[in-house]
């Protein structure tokens, strides 16, 4: 079976910049650590999905790379999940990663493709609303259109799903979505490299 983690990198993924940091290095920064947990998987192909241009150099070559317009909201999660597909037809899941959790430990990753054993989706929540990753059966269910930053995105899929074990979470982690959730990177856990040394400059 083959798999898929894909980035999911827009221009809201880096508004946790901190005072004194270059925005657009912040946001790379990000991006370029969540990505490299996507490629480091075992048994699974990383892509790159994104409505920033440019993104292409955090990548390894070979890696597929599926941009996007700027889209929002149940509109952008559902272009990404289509996108994959067209990207990669081989591809029979696939796990759509925010790219502003540069220190999310793979095992969660994990966790939400062993759910899929049993349901549709799963979803990684994320701390104050919303979720981290979504993972899914592919093609993207027609009844899955929830957003990423949706606050109540779980309880939305399970209402739209139409049957009661569709939709599964695993353990929720967070993002870096202002600048006061910095304080939630663990300086304990490995990875997170870029983001780490931009911050100590």
């Amino acid at each position: 079976m083959e798999r898929i983690a894909a980035v999911l990198v827009t221009v809201e993924s880096g508004h946790a910049v901190p005072p004194g940091v270059d925005p657009d290095e912040f946001h790379t920064a990000l991006a370029e650590d969540t990505y490299e947990i996507a490629a480091g998987l075992d048994l699974v192909t990383p892509v790159l999905v994104t409505t920033v241009p440019g993104m292409e150099k955090i990548i390894w070559p070979g890696t597929p790379v599926v941009p996007l317009p700027e889209l929002t909201g149940e509109a952008l999660v559902t272009a990404a999940f289509e996108g994959i597909a067209a990207a990669v037809p081989a591809a029979e899941q696939a796990v759509l990663i925010s790219a502003d959790a540069p220190d999310l430990p793979p095992l969660l990753i994990g966790k939400l493709f062993r759910e899929l054993g049993r349901a549709r989706i799963s979803v990684c929540p994320s701390a104050g609303g919303g979720a981290v990753a979504i993972a899914a059966h592919l093609p993207y269910p027609e009844w899955a259109r929830s957003g990423m930053d949706a606050p109540h995105i779980v309880a939305d899929l399970r209402a739209a799903a139409p049957g009661r074990r569709m939709v599964a979470t695993g353990p929720g982690w967070h993002r870096l979505r202002e600048a006061g959730d910095l304080g939630l990177l663990d300086p304990g856990l490995e990875g997170w490299e870029n983001t780490r040394s931009l911050l100590s400059g």
